[in-house]
């Protein structure tokens, strides 16, 4: 095995792999790539994307795909935001270094192209990677998880002139990747070392002779590990199925609150309902349609979710922020302009706000999590009454 500066070139099986791990908004590492294949000319070029996040590259109108009814009615919306939030962090840091997030890989699929090699997606489908890690984390990291991805765009604001050099050389985001590891172990076997037994699985199993991998420069220790190693990256990439946990848990308040509604008719006759139908119906109503005023949502919408949310909560199959996103978008209606504006957009909180789209994921997400809230509260003050 040699080692050339950020390129690791590994013999395997009478083949010669090059492993070119990269600072993803490093213009050092837009060089490197394309002088390693212009000098390599291999047969195959791997690079770290999956289908999406390569359309995502190459195809810069993407955004006037999405149909926002589509996001909210499959329930992607927060899958959504996070992924614009990780977007928006990379653009910016990227901003300041003088270089556009993925450069590096774009530079190895326009390469490939140029030289005659083959190009490969070598990376796990970005939703089931987000999915098997995201059903490996609690509650509330979870909700640590979310809010740090989310507010990552604002962090980059602190980052000082000394610190942008330090960057220019380093795999910021994977750095990142395997700090949120560091927090939250439970996150490091789906958000790290499946994808580098993944990666190198892929990579090894490359046709040609010679084979030019592009990764993040934190991936290809990990990756090395695995050389040789029979990998299922159809496992791998299999949905996790719901927690049966989960699943049981949903119901828990609605059973829990219509059992206290017969116990407390049965007990105290109408009076006795009339006030637990209070304590139900009011922190529900209020904290659904107080995270629509937040999210600055329409006055019909509010008064959707404030209807909405002592029903839904009753039934987990739909929630009152979906209901409430519904309207919203209808009488929002976002346009094709608003949907070219994203990436800029979400870069800002208040460009966030100002976008249709945005406006309209912002308050399915804000009255779920008012309605959830008021959901608890109700829930205690109804078996309070007992």
């Amino acid at each position: 095995m040699a080692a050339t500066g950020h390129v690791e070139e590994v013999d395997y099986q009478g083949r010669r792999l090059f492993i070119i791990g990269t600072a993803h908004v490093s213009a050092k590492s837009v060089e490197e790539v394309q002088r390693v294949i212009e000098e390599v000319r291999p047969e195959t070029v791997c690079v770290e994307l999956d289908e999406t996040r390569y359309r995502a590259l190459v195809d810069e109108s993407q955004w006037r795909k999405l149909d926002i009814f589509q996001v909210i009615r499959q329930k992607k919306v927060l899958f959504l935001l996070v992924s614009m939030g990780l977007a928006a962090y990379q653009r910016k840091l990227g901003e300041r270094l003088g270089v556009k997030p993925g450069a590096e890989l774009v530079a190895a699929v326009r390469k490939a192209e140029e030289v005659g090699a083959e190009l490969v997606l070598a990376d796990r489908d970005i939703q089931a990677t987000l999915k098997r890690t995201w059903s490996n984390l609690s509650f509330w990291n979870k909700v640590k998880l979310t809010g740090a991805l989310v507010s990552a765009p604002f962090a980059v604001e602190e980052i000082t002139e000394e610190q942008v050099e330090e960057l220019k050389d380093r795999d910021h985001i994977s750095e990142m990747m395997q700090e949120f590891a560091r927090i939250m172990p439970q996150v490091k076997t789906p958000l790290i070392d499946e994808r580098d037994s993944y990666l190198m699985s892929t990579i090894q199993e490359a046709p040609g002779s010679k084979v030019v991998g592009v990764v993040g420069a934190g991936h290809v220790e990990g990756m090395l590990a695995h050389l040789g190693k029979t990998v299922d990256r159809e496992d791998l990439s299999k949905l996790p199925p719901p927690s049966k946990v989960t699943a049981v848990l949903k119901w828990v308040i609605p059973l829990v609150v219509l059992a206290a509604f017969y116990q407390g008719y049965r007990e105290h006759a109408g009076e006795g309902l009339r006030q637990m139908l209070y304590a139900w119906v009011l922190p529900n109503s209020i904290a659904a349609a107080l995270g629509g005023i937040i999210a600055g949502a329409k006055p019909l919408t509010v008064l959707v979710g404030l209807v909405a949310s002592p029903i839904t909560s009753l039934n987990p199959t739909i929630g009152a922020g979906m209901v409430a996103g519904l309207v919203e978008a209808w009488l929002r209606r976002p346009t094709v302009e608003d949907c070219e504006r994203i990436n800029e957009d979400v870069m800002t909180l208040r460009g966030a706000y100002r976008n249709r789209f945005t406006r309209v994921l912002l308050v399915t997400v804000l009255v779920t999590l008012g309605s959830a809230v008021g959901a608890w509260v109700g829930a205690g003050w109804v078996v309070s009454l007992l």
